[in-house]
């Protein structure tokens, strides 16, 4: 009796690409970028965002390649196919003193919900100029992203009510651990990976929640196992995450604690570095 051997089935890989000096660059995608997310999803692997923006941060020409789902706001929102897998809000009684704290100094700072951006009255303005003076340093010549932020502000007295997943400070008088430290132990402080000049600026986060809680929702729902996941990122951010993939992939210029948890290299943005990593990865 004689049997037909069986033809291996190619290994399908979950992709999670950070967006911010990874997937875009002040905002705008490479067409490059744009044509090796279609093709890899063509070839039937799972691309997904994974970044510390949330849904309100994302317009359509970030959206636009297509994807599979994305895990937003540093892991604390995760969705796929339309289905909302995590979707983890400050608690009422850590925003109240979190909005207490930013107010008590006079910061700068949005409230990050998946539905829309919460700024101060008294900080709108200051908040525009801020952003604005950032997108202005992208290479001249180069469109610009600012729009995908602003577009998204809503002035919002009463903060504390809002139900957001993450802050985001542009300027503060005094350093962001020490802001966090008076918040108290649930929160956590990392650099600001849109906006970060120098100033007192950072994102606040609840201590404990990272991208790499995103990614694992992601692959128990597909039911992908963990070394073969791609994680892409720049960002301290992505430290988590680089570490948890299978296979961890660092820009080019990220800080030398990213660089060290990495397996290899990309190229930024405006050299279209995901052409190469996707193609030596055989995702394209």
């Amino acid at each position: 009796m004689s049997s037909t051997p069986s033809t291996p089935t190619a290994t399908i890989r979950a992709v999670f690409l950070d967006v911010d000096g990874t997937y875009a660059d002040y905002g705008i995608v490479p067409e490059g970028h744009v044509q090796a997310v279609r093709t890899a999803r063509a070839a039937g692997h799972k691309v997904l965002l994974c970044t510390g923006r949330p849904v309100s941060m994302l317009p359509e020409t970030i959206l636009g390649a297509g994807f599979d789902g994305l895990v937003a706001s540093a892991g604390a929102y995760v969705e796929v196919d339309g289905e909302v897998l995590l979707d983890r809000r400050f608690p009422a009684d850590l925003a109240a003193r979190t909005v207490a704290v930013l107010d008590a100094h006079d910061a700068v700072y949005i409230l990050e919900a998946q539905d829309s951006l919460h700024v101060a009255p008294h900080a709108e303005a200051r908040l525009r100029a801020i952003i604005e003076e950032h997108f202005r340093r992208a290479p001249e010549g180069q469109p610009k992203g600012a729009s995908a932020i602003l577009g998204s502000v809503r002035v919002t007295p009463n903060r504390a009510a809002a139900a957001f997943a993450k802050v985001s400070v542009f300027e503060a008088p005094v350093p962001m651990e020490q802001i966090a430290e008076e918040i108290g132990p649930d929160i956590a402080v990392v650099a600001n990976s849109i906006a970060n000049e120098g100033r007192h600026a950072g994102e606040l986060y609840q201590r404990g929640i990272s991208k790499a809680d995103g990614v694992a929702a992601v692959i128990a729902h597909f039911g992908i196992e963990r070394e073969d996941t791609v994680a892409i990122g720049d960002g301290q951010n992505d430290l988590e995450m680089i570490a948890f993939a299978g296979v961890g992939i660092a820009i080019e210029g990220s800080s030398p604690e990213l660089l060290a948890l990495a397996d290899r290299t990309a190229a930024p943005p405006h050299r279209e570095g995901l052409v190469d990593a996707f193609t030596e990865l055989g995702l394209i």
